[in-house]
């Protein structure tokens, strides 16, 4: 009996993920990606370091997924940091744990990497079809745009890991919705996440210390905190904190100016900063206070006064440390955002990431709605769906042949 033929959309981690998985279950598999190369998003990841998971113990791990952690356990638990770290080393590429407990290949870049990957998958027998541009389907086949016209392909199976919507330059671009609605799935719309947040900075604040980092700071919104580094921008903050409340400012900035609140010594306490503040002869100047009390950074003391006349008693001057207000305006957009939100409905999808509407249609990666902040938990989650993805697409293949043979 000739081998399932399995057609693989986009050629991202999770594409290429599921390829692997399908190919080394005995598929004959074929990827497509509309750009001219493959895992263009995965190689601008690799830019800084390509942080490929994390160390933590699982319960934290899960818990950076927010709500879709019911659904994405499942994953992880198939495909988890430790078995990600075993397929980076048998790929002859070690990783290694930095200070922050994120995971890095030793290599620091993602190109070693995606050359082993592509040359195992060759070996496997994939075929990768580059500038082939899903189109939906046409009667029962797939339809491509290709540099040669359309193409009209059949497949006993598909997996769909065209991604999200952000950085669409680089291929993920969302204009899958259109056919993968059309099958009368619910698709959520697209919403930047981990993208840095608009401040209304004075014009002296922001041409001087535009590139300068908040070390170590607390940021909350609404009910929800973080705390990690933040960039000030010329045109508001980013950085890690700044991204792991990206739901939550999404969600504030919906009704007007949101208000961040940023402790600028969240490892010392009101009272004790207080305290400090207290020593210090009231003729020294601000600047000289703050630094002598609470150490902070010439940012962190302009910061202190952009944010409006710093209070001069200890107490007041310690709380407004604690908790200096910064307004929110807007969300930077999906063409900057490190990744998105929205996307096919996790529900629409069955434990094998089997579109429920659609038998033998299966989708991974970011197209699917779920986000987490970066640290390596949005490529593990990416990695780990394109494996279920393909097991379940193997496994609903053995049984759709076991029927027919029985019938």
């Amino acid at each position: 009996m000739p081998a399932p033929v399995v057609h693989v959309i986009g050629a991202g981690s999770a594409g290429l993920m599921a390829a692997e998985t399908l190919a080394g279950g005995g598929a004959r598999v074929v990827v497509h990606d509309r750009m001219p190369s493959v895992a263009r998003k995965f190689l601008m990841a690799g830019g800084g370091g390509l942080n490929l998971t994390h160390s933590e113990p699982l319960e934290p791990f899960l818990g950076r997924y927010g709500p879709a952690r019911a659904r994405l356990e499942a994953w992880l638990k198939a495909f988890g940091p430790a078995d990600l770290v075993a397929w980076c080393e048998a790929l002859g590429q070690p990783t290694f744990v930095g200070s922050s407990g994120r995971v890095f290949p030793k290599a620091m870049k993602a190109s070693p990497l995606l050359r082993a990957w592509l040359r195992r998958l060759d070996d496997l027998g994939v075929e990768v079809r580059t500038r082939s541009e899903w189109r939906g389907w046409r009667g029962g086949a797939l339809l491509f745009a290709t540099p040669d016209g359309e193409r009209e392909e059949g497949a006993d199976a598909v997996v769909l890991a065209l991604g999200g919507a952000s950085w669409p330059k680089l291929g993920s671009d969302g204009r899958w919705t259109g056919p993968v609605s059309a099958l009368g799935v619910a698709v959520d719309p697209f919403a930047p996440s981990n993208a840095g947040v608009a401040v209304r900075w004075s014009a002296g604040f922001a041409e001087r210390f535009a590139g300068q980092p908040l070390k170590g700071v607390r940021l909350t919104v609404g009910g929800a905190s973080a705390r990690g580094e933040a960039m000030i921008t010329r045109y508001g903050l980013e950085g890690g904190a700044v991204y792991a409340l990206s739901a939550a400012l999404r969600d504030a900035v919906e009704g007007g100016e949101a208000r961040l609140l940023v402790d600028l010594k969240p490892d010392l306490g009101a009272e004790a900063l207080a305290e400090r503040l207290a020593r210090i002869d009231r003729k020294a100047s601000l600047a000289n206070r703050l630094r002598k009390a609470a150490n902070l950074s010439p940012a962190g003391a302009a910061l202190l006064r952009e944010a409006g006349s710093p209070p001069t008693g200890p107490r007041a001057l310690a709380e407004r440390i604690k908790a200096l207000p910064l307004g929110v305006i807007a969300m930077q957009g999906l063409e900057r955002a490190i990744s998105s939100a929205g996307g096919v409905v996790l529900d629409e999808a069955d434990d094998r990431l089997m579109l429920r509407r659609s038998p033998g249609v299966f989708v991974a990666g970011e197209m699917l709605d779920w986000e987490a902040p970066t640290g390596g938990y949005l490529l593990q989650a990416c990695f780990a769906s394109g494996v279920v993805a393909g097991r379940g697409c193997l496994d609903w293949l053995a049984r759709r042949t076991s029927a027919r043979g029985a019938a």
